[in-house]
């Protein structure tokens, strides 16, 4: 699914100037970077509570598709510029993670890992 769909549909602010005609192949939801390092994978949009500047850092270092900071959480000015400088679409909702979460789901967007369950 491209990531412009996703942003109009969950009405995300951009707080980068990147482009949304990526591709998004799945998601993933952490507030722990070593989790998101250990399971998400390259183009997954990655929904954390998370704002500091490590969280592109992790993205970049994964290739992910994009970043949304849920609950009305703004990222550090060091973070978005750091999104700019990576190349790393970061966006920003007032919306729950839970609920942003529940909206992918709705829209397809599901995790690639595999459920031990």
């Amino acid at each position: 699914m491209l990531l412009s769909k996703i942003v109009n549909d969950l009405q995300l602010i951009s707080r980068t100037d990147s482009a949304n005609d990526r591709e998004i192949t799945g998601g993933y939801c952490s507030d722990l970077l070593s989790d998101v390092l250990a399971h998400a994978t390259a183009g997954d949009v990655w929904v954390t509570n998370q704002k500091h500047q490590n969280c592109i850092a992790v993205a970049s270092l994964l290739e992910l598709g994009a970043v949304v900071i849920a609950g009305g959480v703004d990222p550090d000015e060091s973070t978005i510029e750091k999104a700019v400088a990576e190349g790393i679409p970061l966006f920003t909702t007032d919306a729950t993670v839970f609920d942003v979460v529940g909206r992918l789901y709705q829209l397809g967007i599901r995790s690639k890992r595999r459920s031990t369950q």
